[in-house]
């Protein structure tokens, strides 16, 4: 298998997401800590192997590739067992629509420096800016559990794991992180408690990294 760095944060969910993928796809790697809450990503350093200053980054293969969901697609692409994607094309799709609902949809709005900004430049109380993360996320994952309920099985979509649970246990993991109550999501809740189960999903938690 082939060697690669990892960039990432132990909280930032779009890094939980690819360290779970390369635990799936049993690649090892390196990681090296960018603490996000410290502002190191801000260090011009980084910014010169990754302009968006974002976590994660995967060195691999002579290249750095930024952007959970194209890593992820990537080391899918480059090791296709186990698949993360299903074979046909609209279940394909279907999978791909529940991981982008929440890494395109929920996330970008409650990701660290979104709420930095709420509470330094827009002066927003720490109440208020739990209740705007509390928001986006209880909207969001509504609409997910309808969406994954008709093909769920043990995980989001059949009783394999895919880019979806990939996506998913994260941001549980975050939702629970700021009290935002799980009792009407027993799809999501499901699959979420079936991956962390797994051994890959496991080893990729924040509490088993250095922080």
């Amino acid at each position: 298998m082939a060697n690669a760095v990892l960039y990432d944060y132990f909280r930032s969910s779009a890094s939980y997401r690819v360290r779970i993928a390369l635990n799936l796809k049993g690649v090892e790697y390196e990681q090296r800590s960018i603490n996000l809450a410290s502002g190191a990503q801000k260090d011009s350093a980084f910014r010169r192997l990754n302009p968006q200053g974002l976590v994660p980054m995967l060195e691999i293969d002579g290249h750095r590739l930024t952007q959970s969901l194209a890593i992820i697609v990537y080391l899918d692409q480059k090791f296709p067992e186990p698949p993360l994607m299903p074979a046909d094309l609209a279940d394909s799709a279907h999978v791909r629509a529940l991981a982008m609902a929440v890494a395109c949809d929920i996330h970008p709005l409650n990701n660290l420096r979104v709420l930095k900004y709420l509470r330094g430049p827009l002066g927003i109380s720490e109440e208020a800016k739990d209740e705007w993360y509390r928001h986006w996320v209880t909207e969001g994952l509504a609409a997910l559990e309808e969406m994954a309920r008709p093909h769920a099985g043990a995980f989001l979509f059949g009783d394999a794991p895919t880019i979806a649970d990939i996506c998913l246990v994260p941001q549980l993991y975050n939702a629970r992180r700021f009290s935002v109550p799980l009792t009407d999501y027993p799809t999501l809740r499901r699959a979420d408690e079936t991956a962390s189960a797994h051994a890959a999903f496991a080893a990729a938690h924040p509490d088993r990294q250095e922080q």
